[in-house]
């Protein structure tokens, strides 16, 4: 399966995607693996290729030294022999060779000629030697320049391997990235998904909980002129008993402390926090919400919870507080209509909206 196929829309489902995709991710993985051996393979190849390389221009380099020397000998003896032989010539008394040869009665002509045999014999023998030095260390160069130039073309071919072997891990790394990404959308939507249908199911729950407490309320209205009977009496089983009294209106503030919590969706919870800048804890959120419309409360869900009118859930709006807990100690939110909450709920989570939860502790207060 391609990577762009699976942002397309499917009839298979979701799971199936995902499944699909780490299955791709996992053989990507594999795969750059077996490549970043190769590739590690082919360094140290190109090290040993580099390292012989550098050994033959070392050899190369000192066989030309090694030239450079002998030319200079030559050129040195070559020298010092004329000078000699001049010197003999022009000075005699001397007991070498040279010497012996100019104290002789010889003619000039025939001193000339053995003199000439004498200073350039000796230098001849001297550069015949150096030429055939010379040739040997110029095969040997001619030898190891050709085993440089094949050490270079084989670290070449290595380098052309290996870039080669990088390109590819890059690409393979690429693609990788995108089914990743592909995972992380994959992931995110199921996560969405599955908040959804919590908060749908949720929120049935709490208008089913609400249509009841509504009935029995309406029940309990028709009744009210009736005798009473002992043991007569009923709740939804799932708020606490609310007190028989009617509920006192909304304070004319609710609505706007509603729309200003709302506006604090995905702000982080931070314990204490009271403020969109500092963060909001759940009475931090509920104290800031309502300070908006000129309403104080305090910054604490048990006194919020002491200073509220407790009503029946059958009477819920907009704007009415949700106690979890023994006298609220526990958790608070906000109803805000719809069967949803708006409530900052622990640490590590933001500010956020879901269907209203509720069990037999959860008590509603109205704030006045």
């Amino acid at each position: 399966m391609g990577i762009a196929s699976l942002a397309v829309a499917s009839p298979r489902s979701g799971a199936d995607q995902l499944s699909d995709a780490k299955a791709q991710a996992a053989a990507i993985t594999a795969k750059i693996q077996a490549t970043d051996q190769q590739l590690q393979s082919l360094t140290d190849q190109y090290s040993a290729a580099d390292y012989h390389l550098s050994q033959i221009r070392d050899r190369v380099a000192q066989t030309q030294s090694q030239i450079a020397q002998d030319q200079v000998a030559v050129d040195k003896d070559r020298a010092q022999l004329r000078k000699q032989a001049i010197s003999d010539y022009t000075r005699g008394g001397t007991t070498n060779q040279v010497t012996d040869m100019f104290s002789t009665t010889n003619n000039v002509a025939g001193i000339r000629q053995l003199y000439t045999s004498i200073a350039t014999g000796n230098v001849t023998t001297t550069v015949d030697h150096l030429h055939t030095a010379q040739a040997n260390l110029q095969s040997e160069q001619n030898a190891l320049q050709q085993q440089q130039a094949q050490a270079t073309a084989t670290r070449d071919t290595i380098t052309a391997a290996k870039n080669q072997a990088s390109a590819l891990v890059a690409q393979e790394q690429a693609t990788k990235n995108s089914v990743d990404a592909t995972i992380q959308n994959l992931v995110v939507q199921q996560q969405a998904e599955a908040a959804a249908a919590a908060k749908e199911a949720a929120t049935a729950a709490f208008n089913a909980k609400l249509t009841a407490a509504q009935s029995i309320a309406a029940q309990t209205s028709a009744q009210s002129a009736a005798p009473q009977r002992s043991g007569a009496g009923s709740d939804s089983g799932s708020v606490a008993a609310a007190p028989a009294a009617p509920a006192p209106p909304l304070a004319a503030g609710a609505a706007g402390a509603v729309q200003a919590a709302e506006g604090e969706v995905g702000v982080p919870y931070v314990w204490g926090g009271a403020s969109p800048s500092a963060g909001f804890d759940c009475s931090g959120l509920i104290m800031w919400a309502y300070a908006q419309v000129g309403i104080g409360l305090p910054h604490f869900s048990g006194a919020q919870f002491a200073g509220t009118v407790h009503i029946a859930l059958s009477d819920i709006q907009p704007g009415d507080l949700l106690f979890y807990g023994p006298q609220g100690a526990d958790h608070e939110s906000m109803y805000i209509g719809g069967g949803q909450m708006i409530e900052a709920p622990h640490a590590g989570a933001n500010v956020r909206i879901v269907g209203v939860r509720t069990d037999g502790s959860t008590v509603i207060g109205r704030v006045q």
